[in-house]
């Protein structure tokens, strides 16, 4: 009894509240645009390369990737936003949920990429993540926005494919380089001791293992003869991640 009184009352509160957060998302552009900056961060010639990329992309694969800079959102979580942008728009095609919401919030110095329900499989929480924590950020901290939507785009367009691969940290090799001299080292150091002891009697071994990261995913791939764009009515279910700069 108690599950037939919940289950309306809480669809009916994400209702209301999606009704309030749709009020403060602009209208989707008419014509189409996958490119629209509402904060005059970009050129027009950066506008336009990017939007030729991602039109490039759509043409060949159907994915659609909406990127969209805002001033704020007006107080509204960075993934509620972009979902509700996502669904508002409705940016990927309807029935294959294959639409990417990039969003950035200036003036709150936030990002937020959200894929679509068809695209979660192969850009999960935490292949996002790896995106904009290793790509995006990065560019965005130095002020270069350009080459961090650019990048973050090539690196969403790998990983639709399954062949994204996080970069790793700068000083991970370092790091990798002196454990191995210092375990050298102590190793030697150890040996020579033993061998000063026992006169040889005895030995010493010495092993290591290592680990490596890898990703893998699905990917979607169509073919599109159709010029024009519009969207679609792709459906976004919360999935992605964000971060701040």
């Amino acid at each position: 009894m108690m599950k037939k009184i919940l289950l309306p009352l809480l669809l009916l509160m994400a209702a209301s509240a999606f009704a309030q957060i749709e009020k403060v998302i602009p209208d989707a552009p008419s014509p189409v645009r996958f490119v629209v900056d509402l904060t005059g961060t970009l050129t027009a010639d950066q506008q336009q390369t990017l939007e030729a990329k991602v039109k490039g992309y759509e043409d060949s694969t159907s994915t659609q990737i909406a990127v969209v800079l805002i001033p704020t959102t007006e107080g509204y979580e960075m993934v509620d936003y972009a979902v509700a942008l996502g669904r508002k728009w409705g940016v990927g095609q309807k029935g294959k949920n294959n639409g990417i919401v990039f969003l950035i919030a200036k003036e709150d110095r936030k990002i937020f990429i959200a894929p679509g329900y068809g695209l979660e499989g192969a850009i999960p929480d935490i292949t996002a993540k790896q995106i904009v924590d290793k790509i995006v950020l990065p560019n965005f901290k130095g002020n270069d926005f350009y080459g961090g939507i650019d990048q973050g785009i090539d690196a969403l367009i790998l990983a639709a494919k399954g062949e994204f691969v996080a970069p790793e940290d700068q000083n991970n090799g370092e790091g990798s380089e002196f454990s191995i001299f210092f375990f050298f080292i102590i190793f030697i150091i150890i040996f020579l001791a033993r061998s000063k002891a026992r006169h040889g009697g005895g030995h010493w071994t010495f092993g290591g293992s290592g680990s490596s990261w890898s990703s893998g995913g699905g990917g979607w791939s169509s073919s599109s003869s159709d010029s024009s764009s519009s969207f679609g009515g792709g459906s976004f279910g919360g999935g992605g991640a964000g971060g701040s700069w």
